[in-house]
Order: C-alpha cells, then structure tokens, then sequence
C-alpha cells in the first residue's frame, strides 16, 4: 500500500492544500507595508520577489532530475520535498521575525531574498506533486494535473479559513503559521509519495471522484466566504465550518483505498498510453535546451507572460485597488479569499475540459489558451471601465488558474516528461516576469503619480483605469500567441485521437470515420 499511486495522489493533494500561501499575499500585506515603512512601489517591488520564488522552479526541475535517475536516494523524491520545507520555514520565519521587530528592519532587498525563500519552496513541492501525477496517469495528464494544481489554487482560502478561526484580526501571527504548518504536513506525507507509472481503464473514474471531492470543497469554500461577508461569525461557527472544512480535505484518502482495493480484487486491463510525444515517436525526449531552441517554446512562453503577469499583478495589489474604490476591509479579504476558488475552477477545469475535448474531438490544448485569454480581455475591461472588482476578479481568476494546468500539460505533450520539470518551471518564469512589468512599471508607477497629485492616497476609478485597458491589450496579443501555438500543433493532437479510436473500435471502419470527423472539425476551427 505504500508505492500505491493512490495514496501517492492522496499526499499531493494533502501538501498542495497547505502550500499555496503565495495566493493570501493580500492578508499580511499592509502589515508588512507599514511595520517595514514602504510605500506601493516598493510594496509590490518585495511581491515581484515573491511571484519570482514561486514561479522560477528551474532549480526544482533539476534536483528532481537528478535524485530520481540516481540510485544513490532511493527514489529520491524525498530531497524534493526537503528542501522545499527547509525554504518555506527559514522564509516566512524570518518575515514574521521582522514584521514583528525581533530583529532590527531587514533592507528591502533582504526582505526581499526572504520572501523569495518562502515562495521559491512551492516550486519544490509543486514539481514533484506534478510530474509524479503525470507518470502516474500518462492518458490523463489534463485532468490529474487539474486536480494537483487545482488544490494549490483552493489551498489560499483553506489557510485563510484557518486564520479566521485562530488567528482572525493578528495578520503577523498567520506569518508565523505559515512558517510552520505547512513545512509539518509536507514532512509528514512526502514518505507516501512515489511514480508507479501505469494505465489502467477504471483511473477515469477514480479520478473524477477526485474532481468531485475538489468541486464540493470549492462550494463549501465559495459559501462560506459569502456568508461570512453578510453575517458576523461567532468563534464557535469559525471551528465549526473549519472543522467541516478539514474533514473534507480528509476525505479523498477513503476514495484512494476505494480505488486500491478495487484494483486488488480485479486488475484492470493495462492499455498502452494514448499520449505519446512528438519526441517519443523518434524516440528523443526534448531537454531544456532543445525546447528552447523550437518556435513552439517561444509561443507558449509569450502568451504565459501576457496573462499570468497581468493575472498575477491583479491579486497582488488587490488591496490597494479596493480601496481605491471604496470597497470595505471585509470585503476586500472576501475577494482575496474568492479568487482562491476561482483560481482553483481554472486549473481544474482547464485541466479536465482540455482531456474531455482533446480524447473525444482531438482539439489540441493551445485552443483553450487562446480562448481564455480572450475572456480575460473582457474582464479587464469590467475591471478598468467598470470599477466591478466581483466581475472582473470571477473571469481574471478562472482564466488565470486555467493556465497553470493547460500549460504544465502541453508542455509534457509536446515537449515529453523525461525533462518536463525544468521545462515548465522555465516557461513559468513568464509569471514572475510579467508580474514585474505589470505590478511594478505599470500599475505601481501610475498608482503612485496618481496618488502624489492628490496628496499621498488616490480614491476613484481613474487610479488603476489605465493600467486595466493597458492589460486588455496586452492579453489581446496572448490571443494571438496562443492561436498561432494552436495552428502549429493540431495535427499532433489530432494524432492522439486517431489512437484512441484504433484502441476502441479495433475496426477500420469507425477509425476512419473518426478520422474524417477531426479534420472536419478541424477545418471548421481554421476558417
């Protein structure tokens, strides 16, 4: 039971629920701003930082490419996951150590390197969480990486929850639970973690159970969070729905040793992968490098910048744009807590319908980039016109999580798993990327000559319209990026169908009708 790629699935989900503090940035913020004296531009230049530590996971990449073809660690994965403790707890210990003054006010290229430790340990633990999923569900990489990277979205409102029960109002003392529960539950689970690559028929099934779990989470989540922006919580409705919520996240462990036992009693066929590389077909695995070198890297690369780094630029100055326009304290935290469970809906349903279309149509992944780019564009506008952060935040969300498991997903496709940790956490170097040009030289700079004409603080819509129109433009080249990425590798993904109908049919006749079927479609799309 301790190799199963069930339980192995059940503790990546457990250590993705805990480290995705990256996501509350919004909770601490002003306290970080006003104990260490910053002003915005200096505030989002320390977030920049953080977004650099979360996304740049090259180092991850490596050392899990290195532990795990070396003998010499066994598996080696348990490096992977020590490491990424080690950060996360010297990182956030010694943030709360300076918020709090028990060491002299650390200069801000200090706090800096600090807060990239705190964030730069999800990488560690995301990489291993991710690729294990992939080699344990090769036919269904869309979907198991939607479920690991759809936890980490929902693991922002789980930690806030938890602070509302037992920390609500001490925003430092959150820090310091930062520093410590989340290094605990990686510790503990890591040793259940290993890649026992296999394709059986009855993983789909177990694996939207997985899914469903993760939806009734989101809704919980999702009610929760309304009703504690209408009522006030006593203290004991705080530990009651946290408790409820725990349970919950407990809970995929009894479908695992569902799922285990179904195996035990009646092995499923084992069917050869559906998914198979353009690399794998001439037996050659594409490393960094090589990948870098393709015009498909570059696309894929382009279209992440425009909108994870205007997504990512949103979340992290969402205080401040609240308050711009008058939106109180409680509801600002709402929509801190909100876009957790509508970065969760995008990384998990990018995942899944990506599968779902991509098995049953052939429609490569790239298309579902380019269409959710599009829709951010329409929630900018909401946002930069409209000054309706409820709206606005609802489509930045969802399109902004959808990238973070339709990206890892194409590049395992068309680049292979052998070198997919370095690749994609070099791709995501795109987030941390933009963020700095979206936070610091756009919205950072406007809001503070903004706010200088004024006299110190800027209230009104004006204060981030321009930054808002500047974003919807910029997510109209994504659109093109990843329409063009779409277009240059259709016929590969229309390649994965035609084996899944040879497997499924075995007759010539359905296999050639689907095959008609996809260019059709395809047809259709290009005109």
């Amino acid at each position: 039971m301790e190799h199963s790629k069930w339980l192995a699935t059940v503790a990546g989900i457990w250590i993705q629920c805990t480290t995705g503090a990256t996501y509350t940035f919004g909770i601490y913020s002003a306290a970080l701003k006003s104990s260490q004296g910053y002003d915005q531009s200096t505030l989002d230049t320390v977030s920049v930082f953080k977004d650099i530590g979360a996304n740049i996971g090259i180092l991850s990449g490596l050392l899990y490419s290195a532990v795990t073809s070396s003998s010499r660690f066994g598996s080696g994965l348990w490096l992977v996951y020590l490491a990424g403790a080690v950060q996360l707890f010297a990182g956030y210990f010694l943030i709360w150590l300076s918020v709090t003054g028990v060491i002299d006010r650390p200069n801000v290229w200090l706090m800096c390197l600090f807060m990239f430790m705190a964030a730069h340990a999800q990488t560690f633990f995301n990489t291993a969480n991710v690729i294990v999923a992939v080699r344990n569900f090769p036919d269904y990489g869309g979907t198991s990486i939607g479920i690991m990277k759809g936890f980490l979205g929902l693991s922002g409102a789980i930690l806030i929850q938890i602070y509302h029960t037992l920390f609500d109002g001490k925003p430092t003392t959150y820090v310091l639970m930062l520093a410590v529960f989340p290094t605990l539950v990686s510790l503990a689970v890591m040793p259940f973690i290993h890649a026992n690559p296999s394709n059986t028929s009855n993983d789909k099934p177990h694996l939207n159970r997985f899914s469903l779990i993760a939806l009734v989470i989101a809704a919980y989540l999702m009610i929760i969070i309304i009703f504690q922006n209408i009522f006030t919580f006593p203290t004991w409705a705080h530990i009651l729905t946290t408790t409820i919520l725990v349970i919950m996240a407990l809970s995929p462990l009894q479908e695992a040793l569902t799922a285990q036992r179904s195996e035990q009693r009646s092995p499923s066929p084992v069917m050869a992968p559906l998914i198979t590389t353009l690399e794998d077909q001439n037996e050659v695995e594409m490393n960094l490098l090589q990948a870098m070198s393709t015009i498909n890297f570059w696309l894929l690369f382009l279209a992440m910048v425009c909108i994870m780094g205007s997504a990512l630029a949103t979340i992290n100055n969402i205080t401040q744009i609240g308050e711009s326009l008058d939106y109180s304290t409680v509801e600002i935290n709402a929509m801190v807590s909100l876009w957790s469970i509508w970065n969760f809906l995008g990384r998990f349903g990018g995942g899944y319908v990506s599968d779902w279309f991509l098995h049953r149509y052939g429609w490569g992944r790239p298309l579902f980039i380019c269409l959710t780019q599009l829709v951010t564009v329409a929630g900018y506008l909401i946002i930069g016109l409209s000054g309706n952060l409820y709206i606005g935040l609802v489509i930045a969300g969802v399109c902004y999580g959808s990238q973070w498991s339709l990206m890892p997903a194409i590049t395992s496709d068309i680049f292979g798993v052998k070198h997919m940790g370095t690749i994609f956490n070099t791709i995501a170097a795109a987030n941390p990327m933009g963020s700095y040009i979206f936070s610091v030289q756009v919205i950072g700079k406007i809001y503070d000559k903004e706010a200088h004409a004024t006299g110190g603080l800027c209230h009104g819509l004006h204060c981030f319209m321009f930054s808002y129109l500047t974003f919807a433009w910029v997510c109209a080249f994504g659109v093109l990026f990843s329409f063009i990425l779409f277009l240059r590798t259709r016929g590969f993904y229309a390649s994965i169908l035609q084996r899944r109908l040879k497997q499924l049919s075995g007759g010539p006749r359905i296999f050639f009708m689907g095959v008609r079927k996809i260019f059709k479609n395809f047809r259709t799309l290009g005109k």
